[in-house]
């Protein structure tokens, strides 16, 4: 029997009850919705609705019914329930009699999923937390690694070589975008553990239920909803959630973007291990970056659904409206898609060869020293925008005699720039040039390695 039949007399057709029922995909809350169920009879017991006994005969049968559902799981996936909140009355009336169907007084559906919903976010940031730290320790340990190597390679900016750095300089870059990531998630955490429960349908129940008590057994640290027609149509902590997750698929992809162009052959900087990569059907020769493909494509995933939940909440008034059972599957497709993202670092980043020598060799192009032969000309009081064009002619001279910067004859050098003198050899090398970079932040091996000692004091590595 539906939990609101009773207005009605006709049947509902089977083809509006395959539109309108989400057990089949709010099941996954059934955990949260007992234990919300849990902390909502304290709340009525509080409130004189049902005696000690009848709580404990409640706490009883929902902690059965709990055990059950951890048990088997799939148990809620052959019944014709409407949704979960359905399947957990039902189950309950069947262990405990008319008593289960005392529980939902001063409760409605709209405030109980809307608690749902927030516990099961807290509970998927959490384990996303643990996902991104794990991934941070597989990219501080490989930057450990190679700046015990000094392996350098061309930094690049609109894909064209730059300056040199350390490739742990580059490693610890994305651990700093997976720091704004986890601070992101727990942001939306904070607002996500707020309890709507006492919000009713949209007006607050008629009882006289403790709330802040109520969000503390649920976990919320006694914070709770300020308004009611708000606390039920809220689903600001889903979107910021989404927000956090969608950004950090970008990185993901970035770093992905790296991998796949690093482990080509056109630049062959790494290799990555045969158990993360692919072959061909045709090709005997390939070794395809599927992993790091396909953390690229997902990203798009992740976005999608930031984007299908903000066109769900766009225009909607208040208080609750069916839209909002559209909520529930983009939030947990995209967990779900980034969980998988996150958990393929480690391995990838882990089994990784890096081919050292082919690195350094790219960062040794010739001419990526022009910056430093600028700042070379700067301390010998030139001003930065003339030395950079007389740079630039030395970089042409140098380019037109197929030959470095370093080793133009200082002949060339001169006629250019009488200033410039033998010493400007020893400015030039790639280990001159990355000791110059000292300050905090640069790829210099002091910062580097601050950097690293930093990220493994706050993992706890």
């Amino acid at each position: 029997m539906a939990l609101w039949g009773g207005r009605f007399e006709g049947a509902t057709s089977a083809l509006f009850k395959q539109f309108n029922d989400s057990l089949p995909f709010d099941r996954r809350l059934v955990e949260q919705d007992i234990t919300g169920s849990i902390a909502h009879a304290k709340a009525i017991a509080g409130a004189g609705v049902i005696t000690r006994a009848e709580l404990a005969t409640l706490e009883q049968a929902l902690g059965t019914l709990l055990a059950k559902v951890r048990t088997d799981p799939s148990l809620l996936a052959s019944t014709t329930d409407e949704d979960v909140h359905s399947w957990v009355e039902r189950e309950l009336v069947a262990l405990v009699g008319d008593l289960g169907k005392k529980l939902h007084t001063g409760r409605s559906r709209n405030d109980q999923v809307a608690t749902d919903i927030r516990l099961w976010t807290v509970g998927a940031i959490d384990g996303l937390l643990h996902l991104i730290r794990a991934a941070q320790r597989s990219l501080v340990a490989f930057a450990e690694r190679e700046l015990a190597a000094k392996t350098v390679l061309p930094g690049y900016t609109h894909m064209q070589r730059g300056q040199p750095v350390l490739l742990a300089h580059w490693a610890m870059a994305y651990v700093a975008m997976l720091d704004r990531d986890a601070e992101r998630l727990l942001d939306a955490s904070k607002r996500a553990a707020v309890s709507p429960l006492g919000a009713g349908a949209l007006a607050g129940t008629a009882y006289a239920i403790d709330r802040v008590q109520l969000s503390r057994d649920l976990g919320f640290e006694g914070r709770i909803s300020a308004n009611s027609l708000d606390a039920v149509s809220d689903r600001d902590f889903a979107f910021e959630t989404l927000s956090a997750c969608a950004l950090c698929s970008l990185h993901l992809s970035r770093l992905g973007e790296d991998l796949v162009l690093y482990s080509s052959t056109e630049f062959g900087f790494v290799q990555m291990d045969d158990s993360v990569t692919s072959g061909s059907s045709l090709m005997p020769q390939k070794k395809n970056p599927d992993a790091m493909e396909l953390i690229r494509g997902k990203s798009g995933r992740v976005l999608g659904s930031l984007v299908t939940l903000a066109t769900v909440l766009k225009g909607l008034p208040l208080a609750y409206n069916k839209d909002l059972q559209e909520d529930k599957e983009p939030l947990f497709d995209a967990v779900d898609t980034l969980a998988i993202c996150l958990q393929m670092i480690p391995p990838c980043i882990d089994g990784m060869k890096v081919h050292r020598d082919r690195c350094r060799t790219a960062a040794d192009d010739g001419v990526i020293a022009a910056t430093d032969l600028a700042d070379y000309l700067v301390r010998k009081g030139v001003p930065f925008r003339d030395a950079h064009h007389i740079s630039g002619r030395l970089v042409r001279r140098a380019l037109e005699l197929g030959t470095s910067l370093i080793a133009l004859p200082m002949t060339e050098m001169q006629a250019i720039d009488s200033r410039i003198g033998e010493d400007i050899r020893q400015h030039l090398t790639i280990d001159a040039m990355l000791a110059k970079r000292s300050v905090p932040g640069a790829t210099g091996l002091q910062p580097v390695a601050d950097a690293i000692d930093a990220a493994r004091r706050r993992l706890a590595m």
